[in-house]
């Protein structure tokens, strides 16, 4: 696949704000995280509707059997929250192992109904990005519970499982890195290994799988998607990064002075800080680029398909 042109990208719905992770549907409907304390709801033909205005910060979400949606609380009491389509919020997941969940950066769900949940760090509030810090996790909850699987990651961010089911893959965006791990018939987690590692400007945020199996790889700060091939090779897609600001990103990443209000604030000259993708369209060939700063979501053409999400005819 050759480079997106950013004249290329086309861009979708009007009014979102910090669309951060972007979820599609079989029936043409695109659900994004909303600051506003819920999810907006795309439906073409048709203008945007926040559902639920709450007292939280949805980041990563997930659409759950039933309709409604778990989010990933970013900031205030933290935790897994659950929204239903009336707009009504409370909480889901508050406390892991004896643990008491701080902010929650990614929920996701699989083929097999698990949840998956992603905390980047245990301290958010400590300021700076450290590719040091060590104190990520990966939960997950299942029919027996819900409970601790993997730790020990430098800035856990969105984490997918591959079609068969046998592995699940994670960002570590500080590490640069792409990890992953065997997924165990009790869903407990084992064998980590990296799948690839990244250079200067990238800070692996958003993930995703397509049918062929490769890796579409988000950079946050840079505004650059990758498509990582199964034996590792690098492709850059998409680059709408301002170098000024990736020198500067790169300089305070060295010395782990790199905060949230320095990364969250960086813009291209077309895509508005993007964090995430995710596969749609009627063949699942449209790519949408979910954002920080973005009150539409971006979309270009790819040559493969996505993988099915679990709730594509939901």
């Amino acid at each position: 696949m050759t480079k997106i042109a950013l004249r290329d990208l086309t861009f979708v719905g009007e009014g979102f704000s910090r669309p951060e992770c972007v979820l599609t549907t079989r029936s043409g409907d695109l659900f994004a995280s909303d600051s506003r304390g819920g999810i907006a709801w795309h439906r073409p033909g048709e203008p945007l509707k926040v559902i639920s205005k709450g007292n939280i910060t949805p980041n990563g979400i997930a659409m759950l059997p039933d309709g409604s949606f778990a989010i990933a609380n970013l900031k205030g009491v933290g935790g897994v929250w659950r929204i239903n389509r009336d707009g009504t919020a409370s909480p889901m997941i508050q406390e892991i192992d004896g643990i008491r969940l701080p902010g929650v950066n990614f929920v996701g769900l699989d083929h097999a109904e698990r949840l998956w949940i992603c905390v980047s760090t245990m301290h958010p509030d400590r300021g700076e990005y450290s590719s040091e810090s060590r104190d990520g996790f990966i939960a997950v909850r299942d029919a027996s519970g819900t409970r601790l699987v993997a730790d020990g990651l430098c800035w856990t961010n969105e984490c997918r499982v591959t079609s068969d089911g046998a592995y699940l893959l994670v960002n570590e965006t500080f590490a640069r890195r792409v990890t992953r791990f065997r997924i165990l018939s009790d869903a407990n987690l084992s064998g980590r290994e990296v799948v690839t590692e990244f250079g200067p400007g990238m800070f692996p945020d958003g993930l995703q799988l397509d049918a062929a199996g490769r890796v579409w790889v988000v950079s946050v700060g840079s505004n650059r998607v990758i498509r990582v091939e199964t034996d590792g090779t690098q492709t850059l897609v998409v680059d709408d990064g301002d170098p000024g600001q990736v020198v500067e990103l790169e300089e305070l990443h060295k010395r782990n002075k790199l905060t949230r209000a320095q990364l969250s604030q960086c813009r291209g000259t077309v895509l508005k800080n993007i964090t995430s993708i995710a596969f749609g369209g009627h063949d699942l060939r449209t790519a949408y680029l979910g954002s920080l700063a973005g009150t539409s979501v971006a979309s270009f053409r790819v040559d493969v398909p996505g993988l099915r999400p679990v709730h594509w005819a939901w």
